[in-house]
């Protein structure tokens, strides 16, 4: 029960987020309004963790592995995919995105000797076709002289950095690290590394006090980041990487739906068979896991 309680939070909190990153774009540039949203993540969750239980200490080899796992998580991988969100849609930035069930699973192999089990290859073979069926209208219009194709290669780059902060996350875990204090020094790293990233490009570090903004902010902030992340890595402590990111099928599935209802997204005989086949293929995946 505790498994799958984990799996929901993070699918509905990541799914409905979409609404309120929109709030967000506008005189703040996003590599900060990044960066502001890791801050304030690491403010959050220092204090959630003063409450439940308490700061563990961390050896200056755990920082290092909390460092690089940031890189990954809370820094590179926004770096990338917000660069590629000028050309592409939230719709291909999905299909790439799910592309890390593959990765996690390879990865899980190669570097944790997690075993590829036939469930969870077939489930995420499935989960990625069902994902380019469901936008299958935008992928088939790309060419290789598209200025997208730079884009996609920027958002799975994007990807395999999010893919290695799984991995990192992992083997945190496995080591008997507490997930909150690792997330709290790994949000604070983020936003250190985001913030630089920004005064190097010359990226004026600016705060918008419209109301929606600042709203939205603490949203992304408290339930997509710190929530949605401490969730996220237990999932990968229960299940392993390869499962737990069967989330990214299902979260683009979730903002589609409340898409359909605020912004009257149209269903087509494609989304509905790219659907079909996620959930088969989460149902493959998850089928035999317990809480």
């Amino acid at each position: 029960m505790q498994t799958l309680l984990l799996y929901a939070v993070t699918v509905v909190i990541w799914g409905t987020s979409w609404f309120a990153i929109k709030y967000q774009l506008g005189p703040v540039d996003p590599l900060v309004s990044v960066a502001h949203r890791m801050a304030l993540a690491a403010a959050f969750c220092a204090l959630l963790t003063v409450v439940t239980q308490g700061f563990v200490r961390l050896t200056l080899r755990n920082h290092l592995r909390v460092f690089l796992q940031a890189l990954c998580l809370f820094s590179c991988n926004y770096l990338f995919i917000y660069a590629a969100t000028k050309d592409l849609s939230s719709g291909l930035i999905a299909v790439i995105f799910s592309t890390m069930v593959a990765l996690n699973a390879l990865g899980g192999a190669l570097f944790l000797n997690m075993p590829l089990r036939p469930p969870v290859i077939v489930g995420g073979l499935l989960g990625l076709l069902g994902m380019a069926a469901l936008f299958y209208p935008e992928l088939k219009t790309l060419s290789w002289a598209d200025p997208r194709m730079r884009a996609l290669v920027l958002c799975f780059m994007g990807t395999v950095c999010a893919s290695a902060g799984n991995l990192l996350a992992a083997g945190s875990l496995r080591q008997g690290l507490p997930v909150l204090t690792c997330n709290t020094w790994g949000m604070f790293y983020g936003a250190c590394t985001v913030y630089i990233a920004a005064l190097f490009l010359r990226i004026p570090i600016t705060v918008a006090l419209q109301r929606d903004y600042l709203l939205s902010l603490a949203y992304l902030a408290f339930f997509a980041t710190v929530l949605a992340f401490w969730a996220y890595i237990s999932l990968i402590g229960r299940i392993g990487p390869a499962r737990a990111a069967y989330t990214t099928l299902l979260f683009p599935i979730v903002a589609l739906l409340v898409s359909s209802v605020l912004e009257a997204y149209v269903w087509t005989l494609w989304s509905a068979a790219g659907l079909s086949l996620v959930l088969v293929g989460n149902w493959l995946a998850m089928r035999g896991v317990r809480s």
